[in-house]
């Protein structure tokens, strides 16, 4: 089937247009830009917002602008790319759906690079290029200034990329945050190419004065940090404008977040607070920002990559002490899974986890979806009635975006996984390799379908509270007091709903996990575990949330022996 007939039955799925009659664009880019071919996605943003750019403004809330998206391969300089009708979009699906109007234009393309994998597949993907898998800001990716465009059914217009993201400077190392980046040889022979991964390392105070001491090391994972964040070693910027988080109904919560990073620099140099080594990883690949810290068909051996590559060269950096009882896992959201995930699949090299709003730990609650009993993952279907499934929810319950909406904001941003999105890289961390040498599909993105077969290999392979069940004869004695669980009532992503799930089989096992669950009464996202804090202050506070709970157990539990001595100072 050619592309243009595979969109006219994929629009035939998604929503009836009401002519085939709309706006057509031509898109190309001159010699100068790139006098080579390139692969990749085509993007026509369309905004009624001036006030920024419109690359800048495509998002899953109810404030998104509009984005139509196209595949190109082999696009040679000066060859047009034609985007009308059959363009995916989102939300308008189709450039058909547009209303005449006064609009601001923009193109940009995403581009791909070929990659040989070790696997026997070919794939086309996009390289992370220290942006963090984010589209409209990936360094060499072309784009054109926005342009004012009267529209109507009949309006045709060329536009010509000729502006390019710059490359984004490398951070500097300073006093107390350090960096490295190290090329993995792993995987470099998975991807055919040379690979790296990355670390911002926090220092305690006192590290360069005190050469003889070997330190504990936590591991903080969360999505990709291009800095250390959260860390701020002089007072809020007095010139500072402030914002409003419509999240938080917070004015100047970016004055807020500044005055919490310079709270935990006045702790982190106090006397008293521990001395240990805190790292960041940089792991953003070509599907996402993160690979979630763990072996995957189609990502590679992100997991032992990190584990005998990475932490242990970190650890002879930086002095670190190098055994499984000096070490911890914590973080949120994506790093919440990341966090439990590790302790699970590598348990002698950590000695607890701290996961707060884990991703979906139970696929029976994939958010709001039961990927083993649900036949479809965008509506609860019944005999004569369907109902949308709701993908997010504020503060008081109201759904701002549906599981549907969610998937076809990421299905016009990139196919076979490309979107860098979040339901793509579960996609590809959780799948088998399908026949394209792309992620196995969970589900059908036009229609929802979900696949069973999928299902089932994400079962044996991911889902962390039935692997837990399966296997907890061999893992229950080597987690027991490791595993501790954090998520909100009103998690904004339903995630406390697959935790539930988690806290029912914990609560009944032999030997006990010995561990704790708790939930946040009416928190959202990114709850942290203290039940003093509003969310918008806890979600800030998972350094100094966590860290005094390591270093108890890590006294309780170090062997004889053990140096104890040499990082208090």
């Amino acid at each position: 089937m050619s592309g243009r007939a595979f969109l006219v039955v994929a629009f035939s799925l998604l929503a009836a247009v009401p002519s085939l009659c709309s706006p057509r664009f031509s898109v190309s880019f001159s010699k100068r830009q790139s006098s080579a071919a390139v692969d990749g996605r085509m993007l026509l943003i369309v905004s009624t917002d001036g006030s920024a750019e419109p690359r800048m403004q495509i998002n899953d809330t109810p404030n998104t602008q509009m984005v139509f998206g196209v595949d190109v391969e082999d696009l040679q300089p000066e060859q047009p790319v034609m985007i009308d009708e059959y363009a995916l979009g989102y939300p308008v699906r189709s450039l058909a759906e547009l209303k005449p109007g006064r609009y601001f234009v923009q193109a940009l393309l995403h581009r791909y690079e070929t990659f040989h994998r070790a696997d026997g597949h070919t794939v086309k993907l996009p390289m992370d290029r220290g942006e963090g898998q984010h589209w409209n800001l990936a360094p060499g990716n072309l784009y054109s200034k926005p342009e004012p465009l009267t529209l109507t059914a009949a309006s045709e217009a060329h536009i010509i990329l000729d502006q390019q993201i710059p490359p984004i400077p490398a951070p500097k190392d300073t006093k107390y945050v350090r960096h490295v980046r190290i090329k993995s040889d792993l995987l470099s022979a998975f991807w055919g190419r040379p690979m790296y991964l990355g670390a911002n390392i926090l220092v305690p105070e006192g590290f360069d004065e005190h050469p003889e001491a070997r330190y504990p090391l936590a591991v903080f994972h969360g999505h990709f940090p291009e800095d250390f964040g959260g860390f701020r070693t002089e007072p809020p910027d007095p010139n500072l404008k402030p914002d409003y988080s419509e999240r938080f109904h917070l004015a100047g919560y970016n004055r807020i977040e500044q005055e919490e990073a310079y709270k935990f620099y006045q702790q982190w140099v106090a006397a008293k607070f521990p001395r240990l080594l805190i790292v960041e990883i940089q792991h953003a690949n070509p599907f996402y920002d993160d690979s979630y810290a763990v072996n995957s068909a189609n990502l590679g051996p992100y997991g032992d990559a990190i584990e005998t590559e990475l932490i242990p060269y970190v650890e002879k950096q930086f002095r670190g002490i190098g055994q499984g009882w000096a070490r911890f896992l914590y973080g949120g959201s994506t790093g919440g899974w990341e966090a439990l995930a590790v302790q699970m699949f590598y348990p002698d090299h950590y000695n607890g986890t701290f996961a707060a709003c884990p991703d979906p730990v139970d696929f029976r609650a994939y958010t709001l979806i039961d990927l083993y009993k649900d036949k479809n993952a965008y509506f609860l279907e019944g005999a004569h009635k369907r109902v949308a499934q709701p993908g997010m929810r504020d503060y008081l319950g109201h759904v701002t975006v549906t599981q549907q909406d969610v998937n076809y904001y990421e299905l016009a941003l990139g196919t076979k996984s490309r979107s860098g999105q979040q339901y793509d890289i579960w996609q590809a961390v959780y799948s088998p390799v399908g026949s394209d040498g792309y992620p196995a599909p969970i589900f059908d993105k036009l229609t929802g379908e979900i696949h069973p077969d999928i299902a089932a290999y994400w079962r044996e392979h991911y889902d962390l509270r039935y692997i837990l069940e399966r296997d907890w004869a061999t893992l229950g004695p080597k987690l027991q007091g490791k595993i501790h669980v954090y998520v909100g009532s009103a998690d904004t992503y339903f995630l406390n709903d697959a935790v539930y799930y988690l806290e029912d089989f914990l609560k009944r096992t032999d030997p006990p996990y010995d561990g704790e669950v708790r939930y946040g009464d009416r928190a959202e996202h990114c709850w942290n575990g203290d039940p003093a804090l509003p969310n918008a202050y806890s979600r800030l506070h998972y350094n100094t949330m966590y860290l005094p709970k390591m270093m108890e157990r890590m006294e309780k539990t170090a062997p004889a022996g053990a140096d104890l001595s040499s990082w208090r100072y």
